[in-house]
Order: C-alpha cells, then structure tokens, then sequence
C-alpha cells in the first residue's frame, strides 16, 4: 500500500497510489493511515482518485481510517471514480463522508 501526504493550507492531504482499495490491502491501509494521520491540521483529505475499486473491506478500512482521528478532525473523500462513488452512495457512506468530485473542489471547499 502505497500512500503520500501533503500539508496543503489547512489540510493535509493523503493520497492512495493504488487502484484498488479491497480485503487484500486493507488491514495495511488502515495502518498506513493511521501512520500518516497520527499529527496534523484538523481536515484530512484522501484523494481516491487512482483508485478504481473499493470492496466492503476497503469500504471498512476507510471509516476506521476516519474513526482514528481526534475527535476534532474530520476526513473528506475527494476525487471518487464513478464506481467508488457507486459503493459510497449505494451504502450510504455519503452521508457520513463529505465526498468531492476532484481534489482541487475539496481544497476551495471551506473548512469547519
């Protein structure tokens, strides 16, 4: 599992180099983000946009991803691809993520 990370404004942002996010990589996911996420602004952005597929594992690994920061940070999902987008919406994870069509849309986003 490969991810990168960034501090941009009042954001860090973390990207997923991979194109899918399933049970076989998803314990690690979760690790590496925990990892990445330890310290930093109170927005974290994932950018999902390399990413083509996602399955309940990676579906879980991304809301314990959410669930391991401070209680005053949040995680927004930025750059879905139409079938990630699929998988959000159809389990109604939309609700509980704020999801953005690219990662530049997230950064105009205002934060709070």
């Amino acid at each position: 599992m490969s991810l990168t990370s960034t501090v941009s404004g009042n954001a860090q942002i973390v990207t997923v180099n991979a194109d899918r996010i399933d049970a076989a990589i998803a314990i690690q996911f979760k690790e590496d983000m925990r990892m990445e996420t330890e310290e930093g602004p109170d927005r974290v952005i994932l950018d999902l946009s390399s990413v083509a597929f996602i399955d309940s594992s990676g579906l879980g690994a991304i809301v314990a991803a959410m669930k391991q920061l401070d209680d005053h940070r949040r995680l927004d999902l930025a750059g879905l691809t139409p079938m990630v987008e699929k998988v959000f919406r159809l389990t109604r994870m939309d609700t509980v993520f704020k999801l953005f069509a690219s990662l530049d849309d997230a950064k105009a986003a205002v934060s709070g």
